[in-house]
């Protein structure tokens, strides 16, 4: 036994100093984090709300486009549950995602480039943590990315825009 621990000591010191992105992929948490989020997009273009809602935990908070849309779990599955009941999702297809982790790798944070039909590319970022051992996200962020020399139109224009008020 003596002789086992001898000769496993090194690799086991060797490994445990190496960089998360320096152990071989099936190892590393950041995966289940692109399943969760994949399959968070795949229940999104079914409708699926059962599906979808499964992956956010109880605390989720949704930052939607529009400066007004800040909404808690329940408050966005208000909001989504019209679409979805009547079969109506939406289709994001991510491209260009970055993922990072917390030392103790139970919570992650990503960004992530989407193509729409509908909306044209677009950015999601957010932060997921591992409950139970599972990743659910705890904050999704949906925004439209606006080329600079365009933006100073944009501001001009939205802050000619009449106010509303904001979403619970």
């Amino acid at each position: 036994m003596r002789r086992l621990a001898r000769l496993l000591l090194p690799s086991a010191l060797l490994l445990s100093a190496l960089p998360l992105s320096a152990l071989p992929l099936a190892a590393e948490p950041a995966n289940t984090v692109d399943a969760t989020l994949d399959a968070f997009h795949a229940a999104a273009a079914k409708a699926d709300e059962a599906a979808y809602f499964a992956l956010m935990a109880p605390r989720f908070v949704f930052l939607g486009t529009d400066a007004t849309e800040r909404w808690d779990r329940e408050a966005f599955r208000g909001f989504v549950h019209p679409y979805f009941s009547q079969g109506r999702g939406w289709a994001f297809s991510p491209r260009n995602r970055h993922v990072e982790l917390t030392a103790g790798g139970t919570v992650a944070w990503f960004d992530e480039l989407l193509d729409s039909a509908s909306y044209g590319e677009c950015r999601g970022s957010g932060v997921l943590e591992q409950i139970d051992g599972r990743w659910q996200l705890l904050q999704y962020h949906l925004t439209i990315p606006i080329p600079n020399d365009l933006a100073k139109e944009f501001v001009a224009r939205i802050r000619e825009a009449p106010a509303k008020p904001a979403q619970p």
